[in-house]
């Protein structure tokens, strides 16, 4: 049996000195939407006109009754549940709690939870893509339920979905600073006959992750003259290595077969997204080793872009990372 209404209809008129149960919205078209008048709000005579003119002819009052929450608790208890590190909360907002970045990072999103908990009547959980570059103060995500009211049983059936997991669902890994060494091949920059692209771009791509090129070397297209440069850079403690150019198959391109050789357990030759198709992802020991295709210096988002901040936040990447890079991984016609 359904318990009493909790909420009762009073017209605006004959509400004067209530407080109201919910935030009430103004729209006005092209120019405004937000909160009018918040939660708890008590009606004065001067409201009458404001509470009208959106269409407000009855309010709501609101009688709580064991076992209930109201839509704002409910939004607060949800994300409370859902966070993990490095993340700061909204106030309730028109029955909306976000959860934000409390620095710049990596967005950790758990898909399984937010499929599972959206999946509860009732339950609204949006986020953004697990493993997205967050800027401090960003939105990851936002939860609310539909009702002005719902049964707390709903609430704690998220909450039991998050504390089951290992992990929080949500949270953000922050950028670690990296030494990073640039090997950059081929014999006609190593000559001198063109002039080197790579080096400036990686810096750039870098550097926006907190890290920084200790060094730019240049090497022929000559196998054992790039194994000698990858050692160099571990024997300087670099945290990243990364190798330009020569990741084709033409017969002068050697990186591949020189970071082979050097010593690297080999992840992936070859990602499938475009553009960054032949990029290879690589490991000496700890030391993540990148070979980057040529589109890394004209083409502004490539596998590199997925795959750098990732290193950058501590993450190892594995071969089911690099195969998961197909679906959505289309970037260019």
């Amino acid at each position: 049996m359904k318990p009493e209404p909790m909420l009762r209809e009073v017209k605006v008129e004959e509400a004067i000195g209530m407080r109201l149960a919910h935030d009430l919205t103004q729209i006005v078209p092209g120019e405004f939407k937000g909160r009018l008048f918040k939660k708890g709000h008590v009606v004065s005579e001067t409201d009458i006109p404001a509470l009208l003119s959106i269409g407000k002819e009855h309010i709501y009052t609101l009688a709580l009754q064991p076992g209930y929450l109201h839509e704002d608790d409910a939004a607060e208890r949800m994300a409370r549940a859902a966070a993990g590190d490095r993340l700061t909360f909204t106030e309730p907002h028109e029955g909306k709690v976000s959860l934000r970045a409390a620095t710049r990072g990596l967005a950790v999103v758990d898909r399984s939870f937010v499929d599972e908990v959206n999946a509860i009547e009732h339950v609204v959980f949006s986020t953004v893509l697990d493993r997205t570059v967050v800027d401090e103060r960003q939105t990851l995500a936002s939860t609310r339920v539909i009702p002005l009211v719902v049964e707390e049983d709903i609430v704690r059936r998220v909450e039991e979905a998050a504390s089951k997991r290992g992990a929080a669902p949500i949270g953000v890994k922050p950028f670690r600073p990296l030494k990073v060494g640039v090997v950059t091949t081929g014999s006609e920059v190593f000559k001198g006959r063109i002039t080197d692209k790579f080096g400036p771009i990686v810096r750039e791509k870098v550097a926006n992750f907190g890290s920084e090129v200790i060094e730019q070397r240049f090497a022929p297209d000559e196998s054992d003259a790039i194994v000698g440069e990858i050692r160099y850079f571990l024997e300087r403690q670099a945290d990243l290595i990364l190798v330009t150019g020569g990741m084709s198959v033409d017969p002068d391109d050697r990186t591949p077969g020189a970071i082979k050789q050097a010593g690297a357990r080999i992840v992936s030759y070859g990602t499938p997204m475009l553009p960054g198709s032949m990029l290879m992802m690589a490991y000496i020991g700890d030391i993540p080793i990148m070979g980057l295709p040529g589109c890394v210096m004209h083409d502004p988002y490539t596998s590199f872009d997925v795959l750098l901040p990732r290193v950058c936040a501590g993450e190892r990447i594995e071969r089911h990372e690099i195969t998961a890079l197909g679906y959505g991984g289309l970037h260019h016609c």
